[in-house]
């Protein structure tokens, strides 16, 4: 068998033929339709990878989502009925890995599946930079993954921490979209860019005194963004 893949939705319909679907593959495939439900799969077997419904029943897909990332540290693909959906995950921004809007081909869920995996099993090889950065009032620790402003912890989400410490890597330097797609959510990434706009307004309302008129992450017009110490040249 291949990855483990745990589907969490209330359609027993499409659960039932997502998982056939998965197995067909050479996946193995559990299923619950309900957030709790998953959570005691997850306690009791491992999976590789969910799929996440936002919509379910008691607790819903995004209060789900802080357990299995923050706590357990899976990837999740969230499965949305909505477009407009995905812009309030984006809001909310509690770092899923990926998103897929109803209805969708097997094939292409099997795709991006696969392409998620691939780039959550080949981060922990790439050992990023280990030592603490400081920009400005922020600090930025990778190893423990937290951030400080003048001394007060800033509660970022995994894409939050993972968007910044990417720029403070590069502090000065414009990173374009497809930089930040890249590093932060991995080369294979093919959802589109507007997970990058939406992390940036989220993150500059963490990070920033006033998100209407940043001092630290700046907008270069046509090109990308960058993260500047507000004491240096910020042109």
């Amino acid at each position: 068998m291949g990855a483990n893949v745990l589907i969490v939705d209330d359609d027993d319909l499409l659960r039932s033929s997502l998982a056939f679907s998965l197995e067909q593959a050479g996946f193995e495939a559990h299923t619950a339709a309900k957030a709790e439900d998953a959570i005691a799969i997850v306690n009791q077997k491992r999976p590789d990878i969910i799929l996440l419904d936002i919509m379910l029943p008691g607790m819903d897909g995004l209060e789900a989502l802080r357990y299995f990332r923050d706590k357990v540290g899976l990837p999740v693909i969230f499965l949305t009925a909505r477009r407009r959906e995905f812009d309030q995950v984006l809001g909310l921004e509690l770092g899923a890995d990926d998103y897929l809007t109803k209805p969708f081909d097997p094939e292409v869920l099997i795709a991006h599946i696969r392409a998620v995996l691939r780039r959550t099993k080949s981060m922990p090889q790439a050992e990023p930079k280990s030592q603490i950065v400081q920009v400005g009032a922020l600090l930025i620790d990778p190893a423990a993954r937290t951030v400080t402003k003048a001394g007060q912890a800033l509660e970022l989400t995994p894409k939050e921490f993972d968007l910044l410490h990417a720029m403070a890597l590069e502090t000065g330097r414009v990173l374009t979209i497809d930089d930040l797609l890249a590093r932060v959510w991995g080369a294979e990434y093919n959802g589109e860019p507007q997970i990058v706009y939406v992390n940036i307004r989220w993150l500059r309302q963490k990070i920033e005194a006033d998100a209407q008129h940043p001092e630290y992450l700046l907008t270069v017009r046509g090109v990308g963004y960058k993260l500047v110490n507000p004491g240096g040249d910020k042109a």
